[in-house]
């Protein structure tokens, strides 16, 4: 029987996972689709349980080196631009949690993450290797490739997305479902922008139907944009597309000169699909374990989805080692661990949905009611205290 773990996927869950396994002793294949790790531009945000796990992993450093450590966050009115503080960051943040709150580039993530696994393991990462199937063979699982071929491994992880292959082989999962909600998504070069646009600081835009956050990026060399708009249909086969600058400008007609600044200065607009599906209790069936969007896909509401993919690939890693000769105790207890937890932040974000784009903000004086009923200090550490102070490399494995 073979001892290796395969991982299919090389997203930021897959790398976690591979990297906190191969520190444990494990050998690890993981096995990514795309013949070069490249992903369309965006920023994600790691909040402090996402950056204790980097640093146990031992990339906190390099990650520094290229994403931006936020001074805050904030809240603003779609139409007025008014400003409300949502939570301080930087100095606060390593005060109450002892961990950064970063805002990088999704494939500066990536690429740091990959470095780290090659480093320790030249060869891991095998490209334009798309596995499409799974077979469990009692002792060991086979993870099938495109081209026919089979690894064989001890487990295999799927970390393959919303739209995994091995979630459909495994739990019967259909296709994933659109939430009537796309995101504009892109880039800005900061230097094209004026001064007061180029703070580190994110800001949550709301407005009744939909809501934009913005951020900086790579040292502040980016800002990351991003619109979400709620809309009846989704009129093409892939769940993401090139867009048009003049398509995004009017999904946001009315809204500050801010947004449209941002707007205007995108050199390439995407729009996404956001695609869900209903949370579930079991992420695993057999020698077949899932983590990331492919158990636990959720709306980006929270800022939470690359962060829970983190948390899912040191937790399985641990319960792994924890149970080196006994594969179903160690999947039973990563399930215990994770499942309640993420489920709980895939609900919240879709909480998080109907206070972004409520027709409350429509009216300013109404608005200023409603932001200080629901982003006042008290509300916004209950929705938000569980999640950063959260231990994933220190917690107990049992409960």
């Amino acid at each position: 029987m073979t001892e290796r773990i395969v991982v299919s996927g090389a997203g930021i869950g897959g790398l976690c996972a591979a990297l906190a396994l191969i520190q444990r002793g494990f050998a690890v294949t993981v096995c990514e689709q795309a013949s070069q790790l490249k992903e369309v531009g965006a920023g994600v945000q790691l909040s402090p349980n996402g950056t204790r796990v980097l640093a146990s992993l031992g990339v906190l450093e390099d990650l520094r080196a290229v994403a931006v450590e936020a001074e805050a966050k904030e809240i603003r009115l779609w139409n007025s631009g008014e400003k409300w503080p949502l939570f301080d960051l930087g100095a606060a943040a390593m005060a109450e949690y002892g961990f950064p709150y970063l805002m990088v580039h999704r494939g500066d993530l990536q690429t740091v993450l990959a470095n780290a696994v090659e480093r320790v393991a030249p060869g891991t990462i095998k490209l334009g290797a798309e596995v499409v199937d799974v077979r469990d063979r009692g002792e060991f699982a086979s993870a099938i490739l495109a081209d026919g071929s089979a690894i064989d491994g001890r487990l295999v992880i799927g970390a393959d997305g919303i739209h995994s292959k091995l979630r459909a082989r495994t739990l019967g999962a259909g296709k994933a479902a659109f939430t009537g909600c796309i995101a504009w998504r892109g880039v800005v070069p900061s230097g094209r922008l004026p001064a007061h646009l180029r703070r580190a600081v994110g800001a949550n835009w709301v407005g009744p139907g939909r809501h934009v956050v913005t951020y900086p990026l790579r040292r502040g060399e980016l800002v990351n944009f991003v619109g979400v708009v709620e809309r009846q249909g989704w009129e093409t086969e892939s769940w993401t597309a090139r867009g048009s600058r003049e398509d995004c400008a009017a999904d946001f007609a009315g809204w500050h000169p801010d947004v449209h600044a941002l707007i205007d200065n995108i050199d390439e607009h995407y729009r996404w699909a956001l695609m869900s599906r209903p949370p579930i209790e079991r992420w695993s069936s057999g020698n077949v374990v899932l983590v990331g969007d492919a158990c636990h896909p959720m709306l980006p509401f929270m800022a939470q989805g690359a962060v829970m993919a983190i948390e899912d690939g040191l937790l399985l890693a641990r319960c792994i080692e924890a149970h080196r000769d006994d594969r179903a105790a160690a999947i039973r207890a990563y399930e215990t661990l994770r499942v309640e937890r993420a489920n709980r932040c895939v609900r919240a974000a879709d909480r998080n949905r109907e206070v972004f784009h409520n027709d409350r903000l429509l009216d300013r004086e109404d608005a200023t009611r409603y932001v200080s009923t629901q982003w006042n200090e008290e509300k916004v550490r209950e929705r938000y205290h569980w999640l950063f102070s959260y231990d994933a490399v220190g917690c107990p494995l049992e409960s």
